[in-house]
């Protein structure tokens, strides 16, 4: 017996799909149903069958923000819906729209082809475009909302294309009102950004950036020296997902009000941390990880990266509730330590 059935046009749905080279993880676990959708028009026919309205429902892009626990009893929907497309031209500034299957990194690439300003210092960011604005996706300085301009998305309820505007989003430190309010009710199809054209603003002052184009002897850097110091930076501290099973920076920063940061600085002078603004100062959850004494830890074929504190990894063959509960190992233990209680940045399901 077959273990796909066809709709009416050309959306196929598979049984008891692996998942396991559909997570960065690598994860192997089963969903009840998968589906892969490429246009608006599928997901709108596949969005009035009685399975999807009838099961539970997982959308999955790049597969590189998640942790999966268990099987999936339901639907499992990959989002390929793609196109990267110039819509608006100004002598200063271009607005680009994108579908939200394309993948994050390659979209970086084409902007840098074409010079065009404003995603170089997220290079390498794994994941697709469609993730982003859902947890406004940011490093070196820069985030989404700093270009994002609009998105689109699928209404599941009222089986609808929704415009969101910046302010609609709801953005925050690596969040949206689709990870709060509206989780799980909306399905991003396409986003559009407005990039600069040359000459370009650089945000180079965070983190070793401007270290390593000073080592290199760059003064005057392109959008291209940005984006290739950042590929060297992340390759050098991040394992690679197509190597050890990963999904990038676990945690988040912790952000705390000033009097608490200083109680910590005087015991810990050496903390990592960086002002928020006048009231609050993000403290490097990394460097929390790596001074309770986690970093490098390996339990069985899963562990805390050698490298970056911040990164869990599976070596392969764990499965996703060790690493959970590795997680909570670590949560519980830094705020014994510090008191701070992290919060992850993967999506736990």
């Amino acid at each position: 017996m077959s273990n796909k059935f066809i709709f009416r046009f050309v959306v196929t749905m598979e049984k008891n799909k692996s998942l396991r080279n559909l997570n960065t993880f690598g994860i192997d676990v089963t969903a009840k149903y998968f589906v892969s959708i490429s246009s608006v028009e599928e997901l709108k026919e596949l969005a009035n069958t009685h399975t999807f309205n009838e099961e539970n429902l997982l959308i999955l892009g790049g597969g590189s923000n998640i942790l999966l626990t268990k099987d999936f009893d339901g639907i499992v929907l990959k989002n390929n819906i793609l196109g990267i497309k110039v819509v608006e031209e100004t002598e200063n500034d271009v607005l680009i729209e994108i579908g939200a299957g394309e993948n994050w990194h390659q979209l970086v690439i084409f902007c840098i082809k074409n010079n065009f300003g404003g995603v170089e210092n997220l290079s390498l960011i794994p994941g697709n475009v469609g993730a982003a604005p859902m947890q406004n996706i940011g490093a070196y300085g820069v985030e989404l909302k700093d270009t994002f301009v609009f998105l689109e998305a699928f209404n599941i309820e009222k089986k609808q294309v929704e415009n969101f505007n910046s302010k609609d989003c709801r953005f925050g430190y690596r969040e949206s009102i689709f990870k709060k309010e509206l989780k799980n009710k909306y399905i991003i199809t396409k986003i559009a950004l407005k990039l600069t054209k040359p000459p370009h603003k650089l945000n180079t002052n965070y983190g070793d950036i401007q270290k390593e184009l000073e080592r290199l002897n760059i003064s005057v850097p392109t959008i291209k020296d940005v984006s290739d110091t950042v590929i060297k930076i992340r390759r050098s501290k991040l394992p690679d997902p197509k190597e050890i099973g990963n999904s990038g920076s676990f945690f988040k920063n912790p952000i705390v009000n000033k009097s608490d940061f200083e109680q910590l600085y005087l015991k810990y002078p050496t903390i990592a941390h960086y002002k928020v603004d006048d009231n609050s100062v993000k403290i490097a959850a990394g460097w929390l990880i790596e001074h309770a004494g986690w970093k490098g830890k390996t339990i069985l074929s899963y562990g805390v990266h050698k490298k970056q504190a911040l990164v869990l990894v599976n070596y392969g063959g764990s499965s996703g509730s060790d690493i959970y509960k590795l997680s909570l190992a670590i949560i519980d233990d830094i705020k014994e330590k510090f008191g701070i209680e992290l919060e992850r940045e993967v999506n736990v399901i």
